[in-house]
């Protein structure tokens, strides 16, 4: 077990979710140096050529939140 696997069971979840975002929001400054796998990039290919052949269409986000939330109202 490293040393950093023992730290992290020590701490509380709230403490683990401020660690996590902390290091989200430090990888972010640099965001050309974090790798994706290749199929992330076909994925993005082929929505886009989906969306080109209109075979897919995408919204505002704001308004898709708002339909999410009308429908886990109901």
């Amino acid at each position: 077990m490293t040393t950093m696997t023992m730290v992290i069971g020590k701490m509380t979840t709230s403490d683990k979710l401020r660690a996590i975002e902390e290091i989200w929001n430090d990888l972010q400054r640099t965001p050309k140096e974090i790798p994706f796998p290749a199929w992330h990039g076909d994925v993005l290919r082929a929505r886009e050529t989906r969306v080109q052949e209109g075979a897919s269409r995408y919204g505002d986000w704001n308004e898709a939140k708002s339909r999410i939330r009308e429908q886990t109202r109901k």
